[in-house]
């Protein structure tokens, strides 16, 4: 996937983002002194995928690169009720300034991941991938897809640079799939090409036109498997539109490559997650 940004410096805006909107922590200086300290366990109080173990460890050492962070279970790995995720040791004004951001992160994360595996369980055993979309947080799309491959996902675009899509606006507007597909070759030749179908007639459309991937949106059950059959393995066919848990796996066994579901990052609910002071002690 190529990229027109810094993924490095994105994720530390975002922190600092996060950080700097809870201003200073008035409640936690007054009744801490600069010389506390402590060490605090995070802990999961749901089972799930574990995901933003690594994110969490960037706030608190953005908030004091004296903090350490020791995660006992990596981002990826299930979590029951009770599991030790990590654990924090510091200065307490700083731990506690960073907690409710770094736990923020990890819980949506969390639940992300958590979400798309049971996605990826129901299509096991057929060929089919679970894509995410942009429905994502406006500013947390690289936070939120890379939560998606956590969970066994596979990112789609991750913006409108990486490749062209041509929907239903645009094929409205310019007429033709033809004149839509002529017309982004001329400008980016080397551009990946997916397009939306409306029918099969259109799938046999575009099947002649060579794009790279096909989407069929909204398709019944049958007439996804009327695409397959016409196209025969020649181009990747993507499923969308309203696909659940409960429908999944009917649209994988038709033989489709991918099922988009936007629900992984747009309707998600987080993993709950918590911190606990283990012991204090006086940094002097």
């Amino acid at each position: 996937m190529n990229s027109v940004i810094n993924t490095d410096d994105l994720i530390v805006l975002i922190i600092d983002t996060a950080l700097k909107e809870d201003g200073p922590d008035k409640t936690t200086d007054a009744i801490f002194s600069a010389d506390d300290g402590l060490t605090a366990g995070i802990f999961a109080k749901e089972k799930g995928i574990i995901a933003g173990t690594d994110i969490a460890k960037k706030v608190f050492y953005r908030q004091d690169p004296s903090i350490v962070f020791s995660a006992g279970i990596s981002d990826g790995m299930e979590i029951s009720p009770g599991d030790k995720i990590a654990s924090v040791s510091g200065p307490a004004r700083g731990i506690l300034k960073a907690e409710r951001p770094a736990l923020n992160f990890m819980q949506r994360m969390s639940g992300i991941a958590t979400m798309t595996a049971e996605y990826v369980k129901e299509v096991k055993g057929t060929k089919a991938q679970i894509l995410d979309t942009r429905k994502t947080i406006p500013g947390h799309r690289i936070l939120d897809k890379l939560a998606v491959r956590l969970g066994g996902g596979v990112n789609h675009r991750m913006g409108l640079y990486d490749m062209a899509l041509i929907k239903d606006n645009h094929i409205d507007k310019i007429g033709s799939l033809a004149e839509a597909v002529n017309r982004i070759r001329q400008t980016y030749p080397d551009l990946p090409i997916e397009a939306e179908a409306r029918s099969v007639s259109d799938v046999k459309e575009l099947l002649e036109l060579g794009v790279d991937r096909i989407m069929l949106d909204n398709f019944t059950i049958e007439d996804i498997k009327k695409a397959v059959s016409t196209v025969r393995g020649r181009i990747p066919l993507e499923a969308s539109g309203g696909i659940t848990l409960d429908s999944v796996r009917d649209v994988a066994l038709t033989g489709v490559d991918y099922i988009s579901v936007g629900a992984i990052t747009h309707s998600v609910e987080v993993l709950d997650i918590t911190m606990l002071i283990e012991e204090t002690h006086d940094n002097r």
